[in-house]
């Protein structure tokens, strides 16, 4: 039988042929890579026999791959998957899959784990009779078309406080439209405070021509050693969250450094307050106090898990991040002149503000999640 003709490729330009070249070179499809292997040999005159020989491939995928391109062009590169075998699983049980692997072992009365694996996952659907039969690899493909993977849960801490949304709200309206006769002053103690170096950020040059971190930073890097006296807390105020500045509590030296005694608070709200006659202060925090009547303190409570609603914590995080972090001081009085250098610097920089979380979700609440969103 006498051999079939040899096929050739249409004559290709210059971008053409530097278009195919480029292509064999960095293309990450192999089928695309091959196809175009296959166009620039019959492009640079070798037969079907010779581009067979190199690419181990038949006489019949050459010229299909050489008469495709003649008609399309670069288009006929591409791969075009072809329908294949019908799905086993419709896409009606694959979304019911998805919905399944969402839930909670445990809202199908599975107690033994409280997350699913691939295996449990699958033997939870062949029991339940949503399939008939299902691999793991298969079960694999169809969460990932849909959306589904294992993640890190975030942790939360679920309130128990049966007023959580009065309280909150409370709070918010006080925040909103502090009081014509008194003041909104927020308070809370700041700490613990060890003398261990905390990790911190800093600006370094790049490399190889950043100094050592030693040259930079001394005293960062060394052993993270727990140096006496231990944790200290720093009572704090925010006199009046519109005008933002924030105050420190004097604290005698044998006074205890946790909890915050209220005799220091109540002196230290002294100093914020006119001479007498005066209007109560409301002061926002979770502790509840002595002598606050006599003294003309309102006390509104946080709820509980609530101390994110105190406006000073966002001082607080503002302090840690700017001051602390990074740093290696020697003693407690060190500490707290950094502390304090902070603080005067703050309250020349402060601005009014109004509103908390105006455009928060937690306005629209009527009761509290459950979970973390």
């Amino acid at each position: 039988m006498a051999r079939r003709p040899s096929v050739f490729v249409r004559s290709l330009s210059m971008d053409e042929g530097r278009k195919l070249a480029r292509i064999t070179r960095t293309a990450h499809n192999p089928v695309r890579m091959r196809r175009a292997i296959v166009v620039l040999m019959s492009a640079q005159g070798q037969t079907v026999r010779d581009i067979t020989s190199l690419l181990q491939v038949s006489d019949d995928y050459v010229r299909d791959v050489i008469h495709a391109f003649n008609e399309r062009g670069f288009d006929a590169l591409d791969p075009k998957p072809s329908g294949g075998r019908p799905k086993k699983i419709g896409e009606q049980i694959r979304a019911w899959i998805c919905r399944i692997a969402w839930t909670s072992p445990a809202d199908w009365g599975i107690t033994a784990f409280s997350t699913w694996s691939l295996a449990k996952l699958r033997d939870h659907l062949l029991r339940e009779g949503v399939v008939a039969e299902l691999s793991r690899e298969t079960l694999r493909r169809i969460l990932h078309a849909g959306g589904v993977s294992w993640q890190t849960t975030t942790t939360w801490k679920a309130s128990t406080d049966p007023d959580f949304i009065p309280k909150m709200r409370q709070v918010l309206d006080l925040y909103d439209h502090p009081p014509a006769d008194g003041r909104v002053i927020c308070v809370d103690e700041f700490g613990p405070l060890s003398l261990q170096p905390p990790q911190g950020q800093s600006v370094a040059a790049p490399a190889p021509a950043a100094p050592a971190a030693s040259d930079l930073h001394p005293h960062i890097g060394g052993d993270a050693y727990a140096r006496l006296p231990g944790p200290k807390h720093w009572p704090a105020v925010l006199p009046d969250p519109r005008a933002q500045t924030l105050d420190r509590v004097p604290r005698p030296a044998q006074s205890p450094t946790w909890p915050l005694a209220w005799g220091e608070a109540l002196r230290g709200l002294r100093q914020l307050l006119p001479a007498p006659p005066r209007p109560p202060p409301r002061a926002v925090h979770r502790q509840p106090g002595r002598g606050c009547t006599a003294n003309q303190v309102e006390l509104v409570f946080l709820p509980t898990y609530g101390s994110w609603l105190n406006w000073i914590e966002s001082e607080f995080a503002a302090l840690r991040y700017f001051t602390l972090n990074g740093t290696d001081h020697r003693s407690h009085e060190e500490q707290n002149a950094a502390i304090a250098s902070y603080v005067r610097w703050r309250n020349i920089r402060a601005q009014p503000k109004v509103n908390f979380a105006v455009g928060s979700p937690i306005r629209t609440w009527t009761s509290y999640p459950a979970k973390a969103a």
